[in-house]
């Protein structure tokens, strides 16, 4: 039953690393065709969207994965209903972990695979979000730089 849960649980991790990366390529994209309008129109309306869309993409990214992990517990029997499974995939992903829903013996080591899943996904973001702010930052130092010399 180890293997097995290891076997499921890194599938369901490695499910997840792809969606997110699929996201974070997307918001990229939009990002590079609509972002230098955006600080151009006005600097802190523009990096504030362009926050803002960055946040809500990566939160979406990370709400399909908890739903994922969700449909995998409801699939195994591990809980009654979704909203339950909902309610401890996200603790569980988030490493919340309030601890009183729990995973049966057979299973439990999976809510352990989707922790670590999590908590390294949101070091992705976390990464993507820091770059963005050093890139616009950086794009409205360019600009100042240049009224200077100029």
């Amino acid at each position: 039953m180890l293997v097995q849960q290891l076997l499921l649980g890194s599938g369901m991790v490695a499910l997840c690393v792809a969606i997110h990366i699929a996201a974070m390529i997307i918001l990229l994209g939009v990002l590079k065709r609509h972002a230098g309008a955006w600080l151009k129109s006005n600097y802190y309306v523009g990096a504030t969207s362009t926050m803002v869309v960055i946040v809500l993409g990566l939160l979406a990214a990370h709400t399909i994965e908890i739903w994922l992990w969700a449909a995998l517990y409801i699939h195994l029997g591990e809980f009654p209903n979704m909203t339950d499974s909902l309610y401890f995939s996200t603790v569980t992903f988030t490493t919340l972990g309030y601890g009183d829903i729990v995973l049966s013996e057979r299973w439990q080591l999976l809510s352990s695979l989707e922790a670590a899943g999590g908590i390294l996904l949101f070091g992705l973001s976390t990464g993507l979000a820091v770059a963005a702010v050093s890139r616009i930052m950086v794009a409205h130092e360019v600009p100042e730089k240049n009224k200077q010399h100029g």
